[in-house]
């Protein structure tokens, strides 16, 4: 993933591509591609619990995939507003959406911390500190998670507003 990380900063090799489920299949498979060749970059086409989640079925993810980068793409226009607010709620969108599909058999969160970074780099934002690190932080992000399942973003945005003003 560090390689990756690299790439994205010091070579913006995602630059011209699309927020869309292409990009984000792309990202996963430059991270578990060495590692699982045959399922890397592709939806997940088992079910999976993860917690107290039921992720939505394998046969529902291609849709629901195109549908969470278009929803992307239509909050851009928020998210370079100047409106922190809608910077905010995008960043939590971007995060909570993806993982409560949880698209891939494995390496969501590698996955989702990667887009994160590049969606930071385009909005010309600093790197956070995406994994919380304390047992505090880690139960207050987890709650906001669980929030988003829902489609609440409020706890995840204020996990956002945390992250950008220690940056």
């Amino acid at each position: 993933m560090a390689l990756l990380e690299l790439e994205l900063f010091e070579h913006e090799c995602f630059a011209e591509a699309a927020l869309d489920e292409h990009l984000v299949k792309d990202i996963h498979r430059g991270i578990a591609g060495d590692l699982m060749p045959d399922w890397a970059g592709r939806w997940r086409d088992i079910e999976v619990t993860v917690g107290r989640l039921s992720p939505p079925a394998p046969w529902q993810l291609a849709t629901l995939m195109r549908d969470y980068g278009l929803d992307l793409q239509a909050r851009w226009a928020g998210a370079v507003s100047g409106d922190p607010g809608l910077l905010l709620e995008f960043l939590a969108f971007a995060e909570g959406r993806f993982l409560t599909v949880h698209p891939f058999r494995d390496f969501n969160g590698r996955t989702i911390r990667v887009f994160l970074l590049e969606l930071l780099r385009r909005l010309d934002l600093p790197r956070v500190e995406l994994a919380p690190q304390t047992e505090e932080g880690r139960a207050a992000y987890f709650a906001a998670l669980e929030a988003a399942d829902r489609q609440d973003w409020q706890p995840l945005m204020q996990v956002w507003e945390c992250r950008l003003s220690q940056a």
